[in-house]
């Protein structure tokens, strides 16, 4: 079955670690033509599904695996409750996955509601990444403070939360099997016995030691499914903002979209590449501009895996959020050879050093609202189109355009043909009337990475 939800509406399914649980054993087989009290008996697993959303991974299903085929016709939302959320959606499935629509199998589906007080699993706390999102829960575990935007680089901090998802689900209505048994509910309450990881398990864990510089960077390293030696491979860079520091080495895979969305299976149907999502232990870059030595170590990352796997050096591309966006932009003036293009996202860097940017291809996208990164990207273009480089721009775009309106605003600027794409959005549109500065900052990233036809432009890019 396919996701239920297309990616480009901005979520893909992801999880995290397994909860533990109770073991669910499936009872003895009866008469089939006869009813049987206690479905709860035959309840054999019950996995906990989740979906990353621009503003972080929340916890979106539950699927209770039977010991025989479930019709499909027969549920409805009222069939199963679970404990403080909101039911939106109930079908039969052939696999511990959502769908598009139901269809006969031995996994009841349960859809829980995104924008529950519990659905939310990823918590800053606070700092340089924007806080929790509203609605999100309270954290199980108290988070320690995280870096804000007076934080000094190579300040090392303990990050924010990943939330394990966990439920309890009663069947409150009657399951029927294609064996023609009647499940009866039984009042007894199942909690989550596993997690469901599509896409984030895709990824592999590792740290790099870095002989150069003698530092270590954890890292999560996406691998084409149908990797191939004799073929050449684009690799994508994704670096998180301040918030993610110090975050479990997972955190920039669940924290947002910009690692996650290179590597659905729809994107990788397009565009076979590889995605690299270093998690930092401390702030690269900050105000001052000066990086400390994790800015080198992730360019010798980069080499390392180039020579360690079959990736083409003339299609390496870099992006990132704030911090990471602004190294993406300092890549660009100091190592003009390693990467192909650049999409920047709410980042800026001194516009006397921008001069080598001229050369390079970008896609540079940032609100008007932004109180920081709006003007810095300002000077940064003008010093690119006074070395003669085209710049493509736009009016302005409102972040809550639908996927038909991106894709028409991605075609509109692409036609005019220019190596520097630079777009806006409205001020207000990421982050609702009221907010302050700090929202139009960290709110432009919860849409740059749902516009699939920027994706797609970073592809077509080599050096």
């Amino acid at each position: 079955m396919t996701s239920r939800r297309a990616f480009i509406a901005g979520s893909v399914g992801t999880g995290l670690a397994v909860v533990g649980g109770a073991a669910f054993q499936a009872s003895a087989a009866g008469d089939p033509n006869t009813p049987a009290a206690g479905g709860s008996g035959h309840v054999r697993s019950v996995t906990a599904i989740t979906e990353v959303y621009g503003d972080g991974q929340k916890f979106v299903a539950v699927a209770l695996e039977y010991d025989h085929d479930v019709v499909d016709r027969h549920l409805t939302t009222s069939t199963f409750t679970v404990s403080g959320r909101t039911v939106t959606d109930v079908y039969a499935n052939r696999a511990a996955e959502r769908a598009t629509r139901g269809g006969n199998g031995r996994f009841v589906v349960v859809e829980l509601s995104p924008d529950d007080s519990g659905a939310a699993l990823w918590s800053t706390g606070g700092g340089g990444g924007g806080g929790t999102p509203p609605g999100s829960p309270a954290p199980t575990a108290t988070p320690t403070a995280t870096p804000s935007a007076s934080a000094s680089a190579g300040a090392a901090a303990s990050g924010p939360t990943i939330l394990t998802p966990s439920a309890t689900v009663t069947q409150a209505g009657t399951v029927y099997t294609t064996a023609g048994r009647r499940y009866e509910p039984d009042g007894t309450a199942l909690t989550t016995d596993r997690v469901v990881n599509p896409v984030v398990d895709d990824f592999v864990q590792r740290t790099f030691a870095d002989p150069v510089t003698g530092e270590s960077l954890p890292y999560n390293l996406f691998v084409p499914r149908d990797y191939n030696p004799r073929k050449k491979y684009p690799l994508v860079l994704f670096m998180h903002d301040a918030s993610v520091v110090g975050a479990p080495v997972l955190g920039p895979l669940v924290q947002g979209l910009g690692a996650v969305c290179w590597a659905t299976p729809e994107d990788q149907a397009r565009h076979e590449c590889f995605v690299l999502a270093p998690q930092y232990p401390s702030v690269v870059v900050e105000d001052d501009y000066n990086p400390t030595a994790l800015f080198d170590t992730t360019i010798n990352l980069v080499e390392h895996l180039t020579d360690a796997y079959s990736i083409d050096p003339k299609r390496r591309y870099t992006t990132g959020q704030s911090m990471g966006a602004m190294m993406s932009l300092g890549f660009g003036i100091r190592y003009t050879d390693v990467f192909a293009a650049l999409y920047i996202v709410a980042g800026q860097w001194p516009a006397e050093q921008a001069t080598p940017l001229a050369s390079k291809k970008m896609w540079v996208h940032v609100s008007q609202g932004d109180a920081k990164a709006f003007p810095g990207e300002n000077a940064i273009m003008q010093v690119v189109e006074a070395e003669g480089t085209e710049i493509a721009t736009a009016a302005g775009w409102d972040a809550q355009f639908t996927q038909a309106e991106y894709a028409a605003a991605v075609r509109a600027i692409e036609a005019q043909k220019a190596p520097v794409q630079y777009t806006t959005y409205l001020a207000g549109t990421v982050s609702g009337a009221g907010a302050d500065a700090g929202a139009e900052h960290t709110g432009t990233w919860r849409y740059a990475y749902t516009i699939p036809g920027i994706r797609d432009w970073v592809f077509r890019q080599s050096l």
